[in-house]
């Protein structure tokens, strides 16, 4: 798959080059990233300068796109649609903290899941978001990008030394984008239906 770099009104979306290592090293020491994301933990310089050469190997063969969120002139957080199968794929992200509550995220990931359903992009019918249990902040961004809440998946991510709990989401490609309630941010669940 060609490399496309997306452009919105304030973000430029393009593939992280080794000039971003020190960014993506610094960004990731944040314990929230650590936490909530498949990043490793601890997060070492040579976890950052390995991830450049693996993005560009998953670029060229066309298993998943990833993008670096540059706003005005810097690195703000990475983006991009994971595990691809013919038709589907998932929304992964992350920000540095400096960047977050900006609605840059909800910007970038909006030509993000638009490059991801169409023709000239991936094609794609579904794309999944996936996140911790507790990480409410993704699941405030999934919400607003229109994604329906799904449900939750037992022990379904797996990190270093434990497995997580996942919120799933899912948007395909005809939805209406309009957010939606969520019951795990809007109250809980609904209650069940008496017999």
């Amino acid at each position: 798959m060609d490399v496309v770099v997306l452009r919105t009104d304030r973000c430029e979306l393009s593939p992280p080059t080794d000039a971003d290592v020190d960014a993506i090293f610094e960004a990731c020491q944040d314990p929230a990233i650590q936490r909530y994301t498949t990043v490793p933990s601890p997060y070492l310089r040579e976890h950052a300068e390995q991830f450049i050469p693996r993005v560009e190997r998953h670029w060229a063969e066309g298993r998943e796109a990833t993008w670096g969120i540059r706003h005005d002139g810097q690195l703000a957080g990475m983006i991009g649609l994971y595990r691809r199968e013919p038709e589907s794929a998932e929304l992964g992200f992350w920000m540095s903290p400096w960047a977050r509550r900006r609605r840059l995220l909800i910007e970038a990931a909006t030509a993000v899941v638009e490059f991801g359903f169409q023709r000239v992009g991936m094609s794609l019918a579904r794309i999944e978001w996936r996140a911790v249990v507790g990480n409410t902040g993704s699941a405030r961004v999934a919400r607003a990008l229109g994604f329906r809440y799904e449900g939750t998946l037992r022990h379904a991510l797996a990190g270093p030394s434990h497995r997580d709990d996942a919120w799933i989401a899912g948007l395909l490609a005809g939805d209406d984008r309009a957010p939606v309630a969520w019951p795990i941010l809007d109250g809980g669940l609904p209650p069940l239906p008496t017999p």
